[in-house]
């Protein structure tokens, strides 16, 4: 039988073409980046416009573009929510072991595929014509959310590929751990700091703008293909898993990592890939092993849970037995102080840890923890440090009734039956901190320069006491200029920041006041929902905000409370003194303001939804995922059909519009 790790591809032509292109774009993009980002040329323009001539004509002749290729014209989308879409069938989740022996009974005779699980967010593919029209997340199982203009600026994703039929792939969207510490270490502000790559992976494709997934650097790996109605494509296809991955491969796609597997060797096969993911740049919490030949894997049907034509195998975790020395709490912007159990120093998948979050005070009294206990810890999927048992209990650990940060009486909140600790005093140092470093952030008000450790020199010089203070600093220059690493020229940079951002954009601003339970996302919809009116923003009524798409009750709840307290009222009141918000004028006329639309249904003159659902929010209208009464007008090509959508517009009165209605405008008359 033959192993592989490379999968082979049956016309070799096309893979070298397609090795060439990669290797084209790589050399491309290198010279692009130092040309405009470092301000020296590598090459000539004439060897550039040779190579990129030769990538063009590479690109017609396979029918394949790759999603990073200098060909494409990157076109940025922004959208207001993500619409939810069902799945023509349920993407169950698999049945899992971590007994090798139970892998070698489950495949039995039969030829497998043993392939990395991937740690990511399952993504669905659909082109037609050769062009990506529709990716959708696996979300529940039953119903994801469409992230189609996300999707196209993944990394690695083909825009087009050489098939005219309708074609679906299903497949694992990931950040590498070299990605993710790139960001990671972007962010000077350590609460707010991703976890892992999946965490990061998740957020990264489900944003609402296209622009932010694109500097995330994801990736898209298939594992497996929809079968096309095609009788011909079917036959090229292949009906083995061996045979689908070449396919894939051969037309543009990456595909997992493989290797072919029978019950003899299945075992050793399993142990290369425990040694290997010792040297992978990209996140797995295990393997899937599946039946090679398609047909007997279906033939077996399913559970109600699980298919039966694969089986996922999750490493049994390494773990590790030493002694607690103490468990630590660390205070945070919201108030909240995390447990950290300190433990004596043990090495675990290749790496010494030491330190280990215990999440809340629930799971501490789980644990019984005491100083000098003895416990066990292990590398969640082999990544995170956690502990996994206490061998002693002893339970001998008090919770601490002052804050480690401001010396203030602490609460234990009982919140879905998990107890947290909390410290209430609103002038804790550790919360100013926090609240400055998120204010300062990039997403916020971007005053570059200023990191955590110099805020907190100057919060305890007592420059610092609100927001506001930023932009008087130069009350102290003399002062600043004369501390240690900082000097006359980083003053100077520092002040060029903080007078850039005295022209704020609102939705930043409105993030940077670190409002408990509203991000960015929310705070733009926020602006978008009051046409950018600070005032009416910033006294915004609770019922008001809770008729937002996607603003519940909670975000609304603790944004008026925010507002409505006298101290946040006096800091917002200095800070307006020393900005102006700039608006984001569109060009289009603001004709469809206060419409909310419905698209359902294939388009003609547009593209895809997501550009007619950009067209009516760049003129001022809304669009939402079902009908409601509050919807305006119905947008469906099938005016006449029987559809749940077409037939619940009917019941409420809402007039549907065909695509050329809207297009002409007769329905504003």
């Amino acid at each position: 039988m033959d192993k592989v790790t490379e999968n082979p591809i049956e016309n070799q032509t096309e893979r070298i073409s397609l090795d060439r292109m990669k290797e084209l774009i790589r050399i491309l993009s290198d010279a692009s980046r130092t040309y405009y980002m470092e301000d020296r040329e590598i090459m000539s323009n004439f060897e550039y416009d040779r190579l990129y001539d030769e990538l063009s004509k590479l690109e017609q002749k396979t029918g394949i573009v790759l999603s990073n290729s200098p060909t494409q014209k990157v076109g940025y989308e922004v959208v207001s929510s993500l619409p939810k879409e069902q799945h023509p069938s349920p993407m169950l989740s698999l049945d899992k072991t971590k007994e090798v022996d139970q892998l070698v009974s489950w495949l039995g005779d039969h030829e497998g595929v043993l392939s990395w699980k991937l740690d990511g967010l399952t993504v669905v593919l659909t082109y037609e014509n050769g062009v990506l029209i529709k990716a959708v997340t696996r979300g529940n199982g039953e119903t994801g959310e469409v992230i189609t203009p996300n999707a196209r600026v993944f990394l690695n994703v083909p825009k087009s590929i050489p098939i005219q039929e309708r074609f679906t792939v299903r497949g694992e969207a990931i950040i590498f751990y070299s990605d993710f510490d790139r960001i990671n270490n972007s962010i000077e502000d350590i609460d707010a700091k991703y976890k892992n790559p999946r965490n990061l992976c998740s957020g990264s494709v489900r944003q609402l703008n296209s622009e932010i997934t694109a500097q995330r650097s994801v990736r898209f790996y298939a594992f497996s293909m929809v079968d096309p109605e095609d009788k011909e494509l079917l036959s090229r296809a292949g009906m083995t898993m061996q045979k689908r991955y070449e396919f894939l491969r051969s037309i543009g796609f990456d595909t997992v990592e493989y290797r072919m597997v029978d019950k003899e060797d299945l075992a050793e096969t399993v142990k290369w890939f425990s040694e290997a993911i010792k040297g992978n740049d990209f996140p797995s919490d295990g393997l899937v092993l599946s039946y090679n030949d398609i047909s007997y894997g279906r033939s077996l049907g399913r559970t109600a849970k699980f298919p039966r034509d694969s089986i996922a195998f999750k490493w049994q975790d390494e773990e590790a037995e030493t002694s607690l020395i103490d468990v630590e709490w660390s205070p945070s912007r919201t108030g909240l102080i995390n447990p950290v159990a300190i433990f004596e120093p043990v090495e675990l998948e290749g790496t010494v840890v030491q330190r280990a979050s215990v999440h809340n005070i629930s799971i501490l009294k789980e644990l019984a923890l005491g100083k000098g206990d003895r416990i066990k810890v292990y590398k969640a999927n082999m990544i995170i440090p956690q502990i996994s048992e206490n061998l002693t209990r002893s339970g001998a650990l008090d919770i601490p009734d002052t804050c480690p940060a401001c010396g203030g009486k602490t609460v234990i909140r009982n919140e879905n039956d998990t107890e947290t600790l909390f410290c209430p005093n609103p002038e804790c140092p550790a919360k100013d901190l926090k609240r400055f470093t998120l204010f300062v952030s990039r997403n916020a008000m971007n005053i570059d320069g200023i990191s955590e450790a110099t805020l907190e020199r100057f919060l305890d010089r007592g420059f610092l006491t609100q927001p506001a203070d930023l932009y008087r600093l130069d009350r102290y220059r003399d002062e600043i200029v004369q501390m240690d690493k900082l000097g006359e020229k980083s003053y100077q940079k520092l002040q060029e920041a903080i007078e850039r951002s005295r022209q704020a954009n609102l939705a930043q601003f409105i993030y940077g006041l670190g409002i408990p339970n509203v991000g960015l996302a929310n705070a733009k919809l926020i602006v978008r929902h009051f046409k950018q009116d600070p005032e009416a923003c910033f006294s915004a009524p609770y019922d008001e905000l809770c008729e937002i798409e996607m603003i519940g009750p909670i975000i609304a709840e603790s944004y008026v409370a925010f507002f409505a307290d006298e101290k946040h009222k006096e800091e917002l009141k200095e800070l307006l003194k020393e900005i102006t918000f700039v608006r984001e004028e569109s060009s289009l006329p603001q004709d469809l303001s206060g419409m909310t639309f419905v698209i359902t249904g294939s388009l003609v003159s547009f593209p895809n939804r997501d550009a007619l659902k950009k067209e009516i929010e760049d003129r001022g209208g809304k669009v939402a995922g079902s009908v409601s009464a509050r919807t305006s007008f119905l947008i469906n090509n099938d005016v006449t059909s029987n559809s749940g959508k077409n037939k619940k517009a009917r019941e409420l009165g809402i007039p549907i519009l065909s695509e050329e209605d809207f297009v002409s405008g007769e329905f504003l008359k």
